[in-house]
């Protein structure tokens, strides 16, 4: 079954639905023009129920099928930016400034309205949809949120399905896997203490900066000597903060970075491991060193049954050859874990194309990809909710 027609007429307003939220991006839970945006036109669609405010900005609409019964079944979209600088020269580039579209939320709010509209007027199912409208997915937990604030319960949620663009598989066509896709992100904070002195003497010193250059070399060793070859982890870090001027040693370092893993052994053995190198580093060299280690997404764990069900319904929009039932997991991360974590479900890609890569200030969301996961959405909910 192709793309749905009613979806290929409404494409063009779908896109201009997405290209005024790519003009006025929104970050973490401070997505109020969005959220108003998308709870208007629930209400606009018929949708039975609107819910604001869950998870604080969060926005959930239901609607029910023609036919009485039937599963409750979530449908996922993210609302939020990235603070980027725009590159791209587009037309409908932002008009923020230092605030982006960068990861293509645009694209997937837009894509879930499409559906939502669909759904209201044809009500083909029996059964209940929940249209879940996510804020702060990027490094906020906003899906943390939406299940702290009672999103599953309260909506009698029973599965739970995301979807994420892909830059690099062609459009029309969809990845997925069960089990492990996206890794567990974990945030490490070292804080170091040295002596500071004279840029001209610095043996009366405890130089923080060489301390910190070398526990980033040392952390490297962690992958590569203590993780089994055959598991996969990444130690990043990403932020080395000393000293104010060029003939100064600093008394004091700040490194942050990212640790991630697919299973929470591998997780537990890189807390350990980074904690005992960061402290003895540290103290090799004369200097003190606390670590702040803190759980951020878990891993995001597709479910198999519902992985087999959503890739079904990929192939039959799109054909069973676009359909990449076992593409490789990726070490990015995804908050979509925590609703995982509470029902069984599946987050699958959908292909952007040759675009930028995601984080990317030249990156845009494919408009051709909205009548392809618009569709998506629309034969998911048809096809889970059946008598």
């Amino acid at each position: 079954m192709p793309i749905v027609n009613r979806v290929a007429d409404l494409h063009a307003e779908i896109t201009a639905w997405r290209r005024d939220m790519h003009m006025h991006p929104e970050l973490l839970y401070d997505v109020q023009r969005t959220a108003a945006a998308v709870a208007e036109k629930l209400k606009g669609f018929g949708c039975d129920d609107v819910v604001a405010g869950i998870g604080r900005t969060g926005v959930v609409g239901v609607i029910r099928g023609r036919k009485a019964g039937g599963k409750v079944v979530g449908l996922r979209a993210d609302m939020d930016a990235l603070p980027l600088e725009e590159e791209t020269g587009l037309p409908y580039k932002s008009t923020v400034p230092g605030k982006m579209h960068a990861c293509g939320h645009d694209g997937h709010t837009a894509m879930l309205l499409g559906a939502a509209k669909y759904l209201a007027e044809t009500r083909n199912f029996a059964g209940t949809a929940v249209l879940i409208f996510q804020p702060a997915e990027e490094g906020g937990a906003g899906g943390e949120a939406m299940v702290k604030d009672g999103l599953i319960a309260r909506f009698g949620i029973q599965e739970v399905y995301g979807m994420h663009n892909f830059p690099g598989l062609p459009v029309g066509e969809f990845a997925i896997r069960p089990g492990p896709i996206l890794a567990s992100a974990d945030h490490i904070t070292i804080e170091v203490e040295g002596k500071g002195g004279h840029a001209a003497r610095p043996h009366l010193a405890v130089d923080t900066i060489l301390v910190g250059a070398q526990i980033i070399n040392q952390l490297q060793s962690v992958v590569a000597r203590n993780v089994d070859p055959l598991e996969a982890a990444v130690v990043s870090v990403c932020m080395f903060q000393a000293g104010f001027t060029d003939n100064v040693i600093p008394q004091h370092a700040k490194l942050r970075g990212t640790a991630r893993a697919f299973t929470p052994e591998v997780g537990e053995l890189l807390r350990r491991r980074i904690t005992d190198i960061v402290e003895g580093t540290a103290r090799l060299y004369g200097a003190g060193a606390k670590v702040t280690y803190t759980n951020g997404y878990p891993v995001v764990v597709n479910h198999a049954r519902q992985t087999e069900f959503a890739a079904n319904v990929a192939r039959e929009i799109v054909g069973k050859d676009k359909v990449d039932i076992d593409v490789p997991p990726r070490m990015a991360a995804e908050d979509f874990a925590f609703m995982l974590n509470e029902r069984p479900g599946a987050l699958i890609w959908v292909g952007n194309g040759d675009s930028a890569a995601l984080h990317h200030p030249a990156y845009d969301f494919n408009d051709e990809a909205i009548p392809v996961g618009t569709s998506y959405w629309v034969r998911l909910a048809e096809t889970a909710l059946v008598e």
